[in-house]
Order: structure tokens, then C-alpha cells, then sequence
């Protein structure tokens, strides 16, 4: 009879198959996991016929057969790896009175066995041996043994070498860097819990010991400090880290790995030796220097895969290797891990000098980080203002507000004002004339605006469009859209007194206002976007700023129904704009109450 072996950490559990079993978190499945990355609903196993089918169920992880993700469905076979969220299980279609479960798959994710003499390796692969399967990037956030997923590679998964390194050692890029898996085993030889770099006062020192451990840190310190300097491109800084902890440890290879988007990424590797290499790392050594803050040295080896179904296991190529958590103020940023193929290179004092390395890179790398987020900031900081009041603007930048790409419904009130006769006035004056006066009336106009708190859309030739409403909401958007209409006007009267004095000529401009529910968000190409909004409400807004006279505020129906109690205002013959069927009533703005 069929039957799935699920393997956790009370050891294997027999569950014999029904027809059709479904396989989740959901208390109603058939087989429930009690695994929190797994799917409510992640999986089905069904009989079809003579064969056994696995079907994915479009969960989140997904869910793997013998580390290959799932696509739809898979057939199974007696003895296949089933990997769903933290929970393996082998698949078992075949009468027997003791089920035999592979030897790597069967450990309890927190055990490692004893670790045998390493074995000879032949300088060839045995006939048959393919190159050993890349393993998956590790989920910071999952314990050990969660499923595999898709190889990543050094620099951030797209599979090209990292450039060398700039300083003289002859370093080269490993090709590929992976995390875990069922080919891999390690025996944990000695931990350290990680410590913040701490110094005694002087007359606190008793022991030389505690001396010579705080010389050791001032000298790390020192070192990097020198050969780093002061370095803020976060991919050189890591191409140094590691090239200083090569010149003072006794490594083959090394490799930086980096939260981003919470998961544990590799960003930067190098190896002494020329030609590929592959770094694989110990899932389980990292999830232990994750999730307890340890610096780990421990012996690793991978497991010969045509010895998977004997109950002893087969090592190859044992080597030496040291994981350390990247600490800064007790938030982890990732992990720092170097190896070596002598299976004895370093001991304790080797993992202490690499986590005094560690907490000065950290210490590097926050450094990095904020001098990119504090630049990022100032881009956005400037391109927000640019649209918005100071105000608005920060509150953008720090988060508080979002600006959401694409298009979302907002209640919005358009203003839209132009410079009367404009275009017969520019035939009679110089370009340079022109440039000078828009730029020096745009100037005043939307710091009225942004006075105002609302958002400068765009400028079209020598019109200016407002939003009030988006991307913020404020009180009474359609209120303080004709306040800022009349002392548009109040400012324009100064402006030409001022331009007067000069002997230049002075000018109108039309005002016209509407309220409506608009789609407000970034529109354009994937080169130039703008944050603008879209409907006919706007269409409305433009249409009454073109029949407004000069020094004239025009407010459809809607508009002076929000507005009306607070300003004196006539009602004029209605208009028909182009493009509106039915004639619109307009109202003009006198002035506040």
C-alpha cells in the first residue's frame, strides 16, 4: 500500500494514502502539516490510474520532488523526496516490513551525526557521478530543513562572475554560491555567542587574557579600517571585507550573505584558487548562526548520492569552514563564511579573530546602508518637492503617506489657470522676455500653491495645473482650492504693479475649479513617468478655465456646492463645453465670506 514517511523532529511518521489525499495546513486536509510556511491548502497526491500523481496547488513556496520544484504536476516513484515548506516526507509505493528511509533525509533537522574519517578522495569522479545539484538560497525566517529552491548565485542570482577585486590579491570569483540541502552534512566542532564590541575600562583589567582579546579587536579594527577606509559602494566594501579577512585567516574561500526583501542572499564570494568554483554552505550551520546569533566553525562534507539508500553515510570531501553573524546594534544583516579543503584549518582563536571581523564589517556595511538610504532620500526628497508642499513632501519621503504606482479612485479638485492672449502676446516679444516672465509668475504661483497644500500637476505651456485631494487627502480640499485661486489673482495684481514700474507689460489669467471622483497615480512610459490624474472630472476643470475672462475664478455646480457658504459668488448662463452634451452651470467667484 502507498504510504508518504513525513520526517520532522520527533523522527518519521507513516501515513498510508487514500485515493485522493490533500496535503496543507488546514485542519480539514486529509494529512495536515503543522508547518507555518506551508499552504492552507498546498498539495494534492492522487492515484490515477496505475500511477501516483503530485499535484501543486499554486502554493506560495511551492512544493518539490527530489529538490525540483513542482509545475503543475509530477508523477511519483517509490522512494521520491517530497519537500513542502519545513516538512519533508519520501514517498512509498512498494511492500516492505521496515521502511528504509534515505540516511541524509531521516536526521532530525537539529541532529548531525558524528563525523567519520575523511575518506580519499579520487582525483577523478567515479564513472556515473555527475556534477553534485546546486543547492537553494536559505529563507532567513524558516528553521532547517525547509524545501529547496531555486539556485542563486554570487551577485545577486543572475549568474555572472563578480568583478575582481582591486587590491593585489590574486582573487578570483566563485561561480556559484548555494545554501543547504539534502547533500550536505556538517558537525558543529565549536560555537562562540556573538558579542557587541565591548572594551573594559583600564582600571577594570585584571586578566592579561581579557587584554590580549581587546588588543585583537583594536588590531582587526585598525586593519580594515586602513583598507577600507572610508568606502560607501556597498559591492567594493564586501569585495575588501573579504579580501582583508583572507589576508588574515587561513581560507580557501569566502562569502557574504545579505538579507534583502528578507531572505538570506549571497553578494559577494571569492576564492583563492583560479578557475569555477562552487561554495556550498551548510543549511543547517546557518540557520543555527541565524536564529541564535552564534559564530560556528564545524566540519562539513557532502553526501555521495550513490550511497542515499544505505544506512550509513557516505562523506567526500570534508573541509573546514567558520559562519558568523554580520551584528550591528543586535540587528542581524546577514552572515560571513569562509572554508577551507584542509579539514582542520582553523580552531577557536581563528573563529574569534573572524567574529572580530565580522562585527567590523557589520559595522561597515550599516554605514553603507544608511549613507545610501540618507541619498535616496534626498533624490526623493527633492523630486516630491518639486510636486508637493515641503510638508506633504516629507511626510511622502518618510512613509507616512504612499504614493502608489498605477492608478487608484480619489476624490479630487482640479484647479487649471493660463495666462489670457498668450499666444498673440509671445508673437510681440522676445523668446528671452517670455522665458524670464513665465518663469518668475510660475515661481509665485506655486508656492501659492504648495502654501495651499496642494500638489503641482504639470505646467503646459503658460497653463498650470493643481491638484487638491491627490496623492493626499487633506480637510476640505475644494475650500482651500479657491483660496488659493483668489490669492492667485491678489498675487498676479502685485506682480503686474511690479512689472509696471518696470515699463513691461501686464496680464491676465483665468481660473477654472471642478470636484470629482478622478484615477489618480503614475502614467507615461517605463522611462518617464508622471503622477497625474485621469477622467472627466479634469476634462471639466480645463474646459471652465478656457471660458473664464481675465481675473475670472469659474466653479462648476459641484465645486459650488461644497464651497458655496464660504464665498460670495454669481451664478452665470451656463455653458456648453466641447465634448459635455448637456450645458453645465457655472458659477463665478467673488470673493471669501
Amino acid at each position: 500500500m502507498a504510504k508518504l514517511v513525513i520526517i520532522g523532529p520527533d523522527g518519521p511518521q507513516e501515513r498510508d494514502l487514500a485515493a485522493v489525499n490533500s496535503l496543507g495546513r488546514h485542519p480539514n486536509n486529509s494529512i495536515q502539516l503543522l508547518d507555518r510556511i506551508v499552504s492552507k491548502e498546498h498539495c494534492i497526491v492522487e492515484l490515477r490510474g496505475n500511477r501516483w500523481v503530485l499535484r501543486d496547488l499554486g502554493s506560495l513556496n511551492g512544493t518539490y520532488v527530489n529538490d525540483q520544484r513542482v509545475v503543475g504536476e509530477s508523477f511519483l516513484s517509490h522512494g521520491d523526496q517530497i519537500s513542502l515548506g519545513n516538512t519533508r516526507a519520501v514517498f512509498q509505493d512498494a511492500p516492505s516490513p521496515q521502511a528504509t528511509l534515505p540516511a541524509a533525509a531521516a536526521q532530525a533537522p537539529t541532529m548531525q551525526p558524528p563525523y567519520p574519517q575523511p575518506l580519499p578522495q579520487p582525483p577523478q569522479p567515479p564513472l556515473g557521478m555527475g556534477p553534485l545539484p546546486s543547492v537553494p538560497r536559505f529563507a532567513p525566517s524558516a528553521p532547517l530543513g525547509a524545501p529547496p529552491r531555486a539556485p542563486v548565485t554570487a551577485g545577486g542570482g543572475q549568474g555572472v562572475p563578480l568583478s575582481g577585486p582591486t587590491g593585489p590579491m590574486p582573487l578570483q570569483a566563485v561561480r556559484n554560491v548555494t545554501i543547504g540541502g539534502a547533500m550536505m552534512e556538517s558537525h558543529v566542532r565549536t560555537k562562540i555567542a556573538a558579542e557587541m564590541q565591548q572594551f573594559l575600562p583600564e582600571r577594570s583589567l585584571q586578566d592579561v587574557e581579557v587584554l590580549r582579546r581587546d588588543y585583537e579587536k583594536l588590531r582587526i579594527s585598525y586593519e580594515l579600517q586602513r583598507a577600507i577606509g572610508a568606502e560607501l559602494d556597498l559591492d567594493r566594501l564586501l569585495e575588501k571585507i573579504l579580501e582583508r579577512s583572507f589576508d588574515l585567516l587561513s581560507a580557501d574561500r569566502g562569502v557574504i550573505l545579505l538579507f534583502e526583501e528578507g531572505e538570506l542572499r549571497p553578494r559577494c564570494s571569492r576564492a583563492k584558487r583560479a578557475g569555477p568554483e562552487e561554495f556550498v554552505a551548510s543549511r543547517a550551520v546557518v540557520g543555527q548562526v541565524v536564529k541564535e546569533k552564534v559564530a560556528v566553525l564545524s566540519s562539513d562534507a557532502k553526501v555521495d548520492p550513490r550511497f542515499s539508500e544505505s544506512k550509513s553515510i557516505i562523506m567526500t570531501g570534508i573541509r573546514s569552514s567558520m559562519a558568523v553573524p554580520l551584528l550591528h546594534k543586535s540587528e542581524l544583516l546577514g552572515v560571513m563564511m569562509v572554508d577551507s579543503q584542509n579539514p582542520n584549518a582553523f580552531g577557536e582563536k581563528d573563529l574569534q579573530l573572524f567574529t572580530n571581523i565580522a562585527n567590523q564589517a557589520a559595522l561597515f556595511i550599516a554605514n553603507a546602508a544608511l549613507a545610501r538610504r540618507i541619498e535616496q532620500e534626498a533624490l526623493a526628497r527633492a523630486r516630491f518637492q518639486r510636486l508637493l508642499s515641503p510638508a506633504i513632501a516629507e511626510l511622502v519621503v518618510s512613509g507616512k503617506v504612499e504614493v502608489k504606482q498605477g492608478g487608484e479612485p480619489r476624490a479630487t479638485t482640479m484647479l487649471f489657470t493660463d495666462i489670457r492672449g498668450f499666444t498673440s502676446r509671445s508673437e510681440t516679444m522676445r523668446a528671452e522676455d517670455i522665458v524670464h516672465m513665465l518663469n518668475d509668475y510660475f515661481e509665485r504661483m506655486v508656492e501659492i500653491v504648495f502654501r495651499f497644500e496642494g500638489t503641482l500637476d504639470k505646467f503646459v505651456g503658460d497653463e498650470i495645473m493643481a491638484l487638491f485631494g491627490a496623492p493626499v487627502s487633506g480637510d476640505n480640499d475644494p475650500l482651500r482650492a479657491v483660496q488659493c485661486a483668489l490669492a492667485m489673482l491678489d498675487e498676479l495684481r502685485r506682480f503686474n504693479a511690479d512689472r509696471e514700474e518696470k515699463g513691461l507689460p501686464s496680464f491676465e489669467i483665468g481660473v477654472g475649479i471642478n470636484t470629482g471622483e478622478v484615477v489618480a497615480g503614475y502614467i507615461g512610459s517605463s522611462k518617464a513617468m508622471q503622477y497625474t490624474v485621469i477622467g472627466a472630472p479634469v476634462n471639466l476643470a480645463a474646459r471652465l478655465c478656457s471660458a473664464a475672462k481675465g481675473m475670472q475664478i469659474l466653479l462648476s455646480e459641484h465645486t459650488w456646492s461644497l464651497v458655496s457658504a464660504a464665498f460670495e459668488t454669481n451664478e452665470l448662463e451656463p455653458i456648453s463645453p466641447k465634448g459635455i452634451a448637456q450645458p453645465v452651470r457655472v458659477f463665478e467667484v467673488i470673493s471669501e465670506r
